[in-house]
């Protein structure tokens, strides 16, 4: 026969569980104070990567943007001087090298532009008498697809600027560059073909050449 339960036993089994639980308590509060101190490292980290990224972010904008402003610069640099080579070299020289070849030109307009509905144009120089002109295309490396281009461009010239339907219009190319393939592409189109010469211009078409009107 088991002896019977004492009101001791009772409270012996409530301070074993209760320490019990107390125990339990501990760790598990430990248990959470190690976790939320993980997650503050973690959180921390975190943070700190965001401050490098961002720091490594705004570093490569700060170097993007020097790249662009000095490519812009180069190009501002570039277009300058291509200016320089359309105003100061071709423009003057035009009269000259035209008049040789019994165009007596009198006017030379630079960038010339018609914005009329599906004719729309931009013309680099018009070089025009009282009843020629000459439709000059001004490129840096003159190719054959931009000679095709702009073969294509000079039968709409008139629609694009009507107040030459009667002239007689002729074509010519001028490049910095012109390798000697693309100039005899462009002569055998009947295109006047314009070349640097040192601190000049001249046409590279010989004394048999015939230019084809439009």
């Amino acid at each position: 026969m088991s002896d019977p339960i004492t009101i001791q036993d009772i409270y012996n089994l409530f301070e074993r569980s209760e320490q019990k639980f107390d125990r339990l308590f501990t760790e598990a509060e430990q248990e959470r104070l190690k976790s939320k101190e993980e997650l503050d490292r973690l959180m921390v980290e975190a943070e700190q990567k965001r401050v490098k990224s961002q720091e490594d972010f705004d570093r490569r904008m700060v170097k993007l943007e020097a790249t662009i402003e000095r490519t812009n610069q180069q190009i501002a640099g570039l277009s300058s001087r291509w200016g320089e080579f359309v105003e100061n070299l071709v423009r003057p020289g035009l009269e000259r090298l035209f008049q040789a070849r019994g165009i007596d030109v009198k006017e030379t307009h630079p960038n010339v532009t018609s914005n009329r509905p599906n004719v729309s144009m931009e013309v680099d120089i018009l070089a025009i008498n009282g009843k020629e002109l000459v439709v000059v295309e001004v490129k840096s490396n003159l190719t054959q697809a931009e000679v095709d281009e702009f073969l294509r461009k000079l039968p709409r010239f008139k629609q694009a600027f009507p107040a030459y339907a009667n002239y007689t219009v002729y074509g010519a190319v001028a490049g910095i560059k012109v390798t000697k393939e693309v100039s005899r592409y462009a002569y055998k189109k009947g295109l006047f073909v314009i070349v640097q010469a040192g601190e000049i211009v001249r046409l590279a078409n010989d004394s048999k050449f015939q230019p084809h009107s439009w």
